[in-house]
């Protein structure tokens, strides 16, 4: 049997191993919410505390180690269950494009986010959740598909501006039990991240790539 080119290759539309690519994604991200739901039925059945000692508690710096935690913790179930489908969603997306950038992109977008809640966010709260990674999510596969000129992605920027676009209102202070903070530095984490760690295109014209910027495979 011989292989068309590009046949082999996870980034091409179409091909097999693209939507195994996809496949293997989508069962990943659909394992992380279960443990999120274990997390929180702990910290409700043991009365652990987790929000309280393990949030972000903007400018203490006993609760600056909440930018790692605060991504796995939720105030309730309503609140986990509100993330859980887009979490899935987005991050199927961004993690199908390589294991590699999809670590590197969501450890920039929880220091972005988590940083961005404790310089600015007010220091009365505790800010759990991971709705700041699910707008960095939102960030990356909004942006790539403009840094990486890629038809795929450009697919992508319009299936989640459909889906989601009308979440980017979380940006903007409209509500006091919201971190407006988390969604906006989550989403530029993002932005980065897409920037950053974007695929560069082959130079056909020589060994050299026109671009300097950090990328990985």
């Amino acid at each position: 049997m011989t292989l068309l080119p590009g046949s082999g290759d996870p980034h091409r539309f179409g091909t097999e191993a693209f939507y195994a690519a996809l496949g293997r994604a989508f069962v990943a991200m659909c394992a992380v919410v279960p443990f999120l739901f274990l997390v929180e039925a702990a910290d409700q059945g043991l009365a652990f505390g987790l929000d309280a000692a393990a949030g972000i508690i903007p400018q203490r710096i006993d609760g600056l180690d909440g930018v790692f935690f605060s991504p796995f913790l939720h105030h309730g179930f309503d609140h986990l269950y509100s993330n859980s489908i887009p979490l899935i969603l987005l991050g199927t997306f961004v993690l199908a494009a390589g294991a590699r950038r999809f670590l590197w992109s969501t450890l920039v977008i929880v220091l972005v986010s988590g940083l961005g809640v404790w310089f600015t966010g007010s220091p009365n709260s505790v800010v759990v959740g991971a709705s700041g990674v699910i707008f960095g999510y939102l960030g990356i596969l909004l942006t790539r598909g403009i840094v990486e000129r890629s038809w795929w992605n450009f697919a992508v920027f319009l299936l989640v501006g459909l889906l989601y676009g009308w979440q980017l209102v979380g940006i903007l202070p409209t509500d006091d039990r919201i971190s407006w903070q988390g969604h906006l530095f989550g989403l530029l984490g993002g932005v980065v991240a897409a920037i950053v760690f974007r695929r560069r295109r082959p130079d056909l014209g020589g060994p050299y790539h026109s671009e300097s910027s950090l990328t990985l495979p």
